[in-house]
C-alpha cells in the first residue's frame, strides 16, 4: 500500500482553483519534493493532505486514511515540520516534547519519556534536554521541530520548507537527519524552494504550477530529459539577443529572466563562438556566457517560465490554518 494516494484532488476557493484535479502517489519510505511558484497550489495541497482544509472534489487516502472520512486517523499517523517556528521558547526543550507527546495521547509517562529521548538522541539535541528553547540557534530550534514531528512515532512527516532561512552548513546538518529518517522508512513530503536541496535529497519530484502538476519523476530523469548543455548569456539587451538566437536558428523560444537569456543545445561548446560574433555584428554586448549540464532549476524553469523564489512573508497561512483548525 502506498503511503499517500491523491486522485484527481481540487480545491476551489470562490471561483478561483487552487489545486486543479491533480493526481500522484508516495510510496513508503520514499522521500517525495513538492516544488512550486508562489501561488502555485502546494501549500492548499498539503492543507488537504494534513486535514486542515477539505477538498472541493477528488480523493486523497494518507495511510490508508480517507482525508475527508477519516481525517482524525489520518492525523494521528502523520507528523509535520511547520515553515514557521511554532515552539514554545520559554519551555524547555523536554518540555516542548512532552506537551506535544500529551496531546497526542501518550500517557503512559515512561513509554513517553523513552520516546523523547531516542528522539532527542536523533537529533544530537540530548545535553540540550533541559535548556530554554529562546536560548537556541536557529538550526537547534529546526532539529528541536523535526524531534517533535517524529515523537508520536507516524509513518508519513510532512516537511514544509524545513530548513528556509538557515545558513549552508546548518541546512547540511539538517539534511543528515531527514536522511537518517529515510533510512528509518518514514515516507516524507517536502517542499522546499532550494532546488539543490531536492535534488540532493528526494527519490521523486512533482512540479506544480497554476494548480497541475507539469512533471513528475526522479531529479536525473528530469534533468536528463532536458538533454545536452544550458547555455545562460548575460547582457543588457535582452530582448535584442533572444531575437538573434531565434533568427539564426540557434534556439526556437530562448528565456528571458532579467539580464539573463537561456536556452538548451545538443552542442553548446560548438555554438559559442557562432553567438559571439552574431551578437558582435549586432552590436550586442555579452557581458557572461555560460555553459553547463541541466540542474533541477533549469527543469523548473522549462515548466513553469520562471526561477524558483524565496517566499518572504508567505509562511503565516500554514501557521494560521493550523491554528483555526486546532492542529
Amino acid at each position: 500500500m502506498d503511503a499517500i494516494v491523491v486522485d484527481k484532488l481540487e480545491k476551489k476557493f470562490n471561483g478561483f482553483t487552487a489545486v486543479d484535479k491533480i493526481s500522484f502517489t508516495v510510496k513508503k519510505g520514499e522521500l517525495f519534493g513538492f516544488l512550486g511558484p508562489n501561488g502555485a497550489g502546494k501549500s492548499t495541497t498539503i492543507y488537504m493532505l494534513t486535514t486542515l482544509i477539505p477538498p472541493t472534489s477528488g480523493t486523497a487516502t494518507v495511510n490508508g486514511f480517507d482525508i475527508r472520512t477519516q481525517s482524525e486517523q489520518a492525523r494521528k499517523s502523520i507528523g509535520i515540520v511547520f515553515q514557521d517556528q511554532t515552539l514554545d521558547t520559554y519551555l524547555t526543550a523536554y518540555d516542548n516534547l512532552d506537551i506535544h507527546g500529551r496531546l497526542y495521547g501518550m500517557n503512559d509517562a515512561q513509554a513517553r519519556n523513552a520516546r523523547i529521548k531516542e528522539v532527542l538522541e536523533l537529533v544530537e539535541l540530548t545535553e540540550w534536554k533541559d535548556k530554554v528553547v529562546k536560548t537556541f540557534s536557529g538550526g537547534m530550534k529546526r532539529r528541536l521541530e523535526i524531534a517533535r514531528g517524529l515523537l508520536h512515532t507516524p509513518e508519513i512527516l510532512f516537511l514544509d520548507e524545513p530548513t528556509l532561512g538557515l545558513d549552508p552548513q546548518t541546512r547540511r546538518h539538517i539534511w543528515q537527519y531527514i536522511q537518517k529518517l529515510r533510512e528509518k522508512g518514514i515516507a516524507m513530503m517536502l517542499t522546499t524552494h532550494y532546488l539543490e536541496e531536492a535534488d540532493y535529497l528526494c527519490d521523486r519530484v512533482a512540479i506544480i504550477d497554476r494548480g497541475v502538476i507539469k512533471a513528475l519523476d526522479t531529479p536525473a530523469n528530469l534533468k536528463g530529459a532536458i538533454g545536452g548543455n544550458v547555455i545562460r548569456i548575460e547582457t543588457k539587451d535582452v530582448q535584442k539577443l533572444a531575437g538573434m538566437l531565434s533568427k539564426s536558428g540557434c534556439c526556437e523560444k530562448p528565456r528571458i529572466e532579467g539580464d539573463i537569456v537561456s536556452f538548451e543545445a545538443k552542442d553548446g561548446g560548438k555554438l559559442v563562438p557562432k553567438i559571439l560574433e552574431s551578437a558582435a555584428k549586432e552590436k550586442i554586448a555579452i557581458l557572461n556566457i555560460e555553459i553547463r549540464t541541466p540542474s533541477l532549476e533549469d527543469v523548473f524553469i522549462q515548466y513553469t517560465g520562471s526561477s524558483i523564489r524565496e517566499e518572504k512573508g508567505q509562511g503565516g497561512g500554514f501557521m494560521m490554518m493550523r491554528r483555526s483548525h486546532g492542529f
